[in-house]
């Protein structure tokens, strides 16, 4: 069809590729020509190639390259776009940094936004690695960075490095289930009263009310630390940030347990 199709390229195709088209195809004639077309795309791309538009054939290399595209390439509102970025990040969680990279090129290969694996990766640093390895936001802050400053492909090996960095962390969710606690603590129980001695008191009234009576100024006290509560008073106690004992967590950890410790020895509780 010369009006609606391949023919004013004129076109001709080899049996070994026509056969191979229609094997793969598998009967389904859409699929056929989708990949006659592409092949044919491939072919006329070159506006300096000498058979272009005089009878130029498609050969079965022609069809193998367009077919090996074509896989590649992925709808991204479909199921594989979400497979491989699912594939992408499991693989920074199970600290596979080859498997990250493999899964990064499939995805850049295929035409993904490069920013949106960028915001993945963002993401990633928060949720499951976050303060095992603070410098791992930072990371993945200066990635996007980098991309926006150089673009592709440079800026792919910005994206590149991230990757590897995130995979090779240390890995902790604490965070991540310390505000999902909150978040259903904050559903539960709705708009709890700020203690007194924490509100804002910039009026002699609001002072007079007891805002701010009794407030510790952390400073003031030896290792910058006050032991009082900042909770409401229904929550008073509990706890819901867990540090890891994994990477920097560790001295996260070791430091709030004597803070804690000093809290509960200072308050009599």
């Amino acid at each position: 069809d010369k009006v609606n199709g391949l023919g004013s390229d004129n076109l001709t195709i080899a049996p070994d590729a026509l056969e191979h088209l229609a094997a793969i195809a598998g009967g389904d004639v859409r699929s056929a020509l989708n990949g006659l077309e592409m092949a044919a795309t491939l072919l006329c791309s070159d506006p300096g190639d000498p058979g272009k538009n005089t009878g130029t054939c498609i050969t079965l290399k022609n069809v193998e390259t367009a077919l090996q595209q074509k896989a590649l390439m992925y709808d991204k509102a479909g199921d594989e776009h979400f497979n491989l970025i699912s594939a992408f990040h499991k693989s920074l969680r199970g600290s596979d940094p080859d498997a990250a990279l493999y899964w990064l090129g499939r995805m850049l290969a295929a035409g993904e936004d490069p920013l949106y694996i960028a915001r993945r990766m963002v993401r990633f640093a928060s949720e499951d690695v976050g303060n095992a390895d603070p410098s791992a936001l930072q990371t993945a802050l200066n990635a996007v960075e980098a991309f926006r400053f150089l673009g592709s492909p440079e800026g792919d090996l910005a994206l590149a490095q991230a990757a590897v960095y995130l995979a090779t962390a240390p890995k902790s969710n604490s965070i991540y289930a310390a505000y999902g606690r909150i978040r259903e603590v904050v559903k539960k129980t709705g708009a709890l009263p700020v203690p007194l001695h924490i509100r804002n008191a910039p009026t002699g009234l609001m002072k007079d009310l007891g805002y701010s009576r009794g407030y510790k100024y952390a400073h003031a006290y030896r290792h910058a630390y006050a032991a009082q509560e900042y909770l409401p008073e229904a929550l008073e106690g509990r706890v819901y940030y867990e540090p890891s004992t994994r990477g920097h967590e560790k001295t996260i950890a070791r430091r709030l347990e004597k803070w804690r410790r000093l809290k509960k020895t200072l308050s009599g509780k």
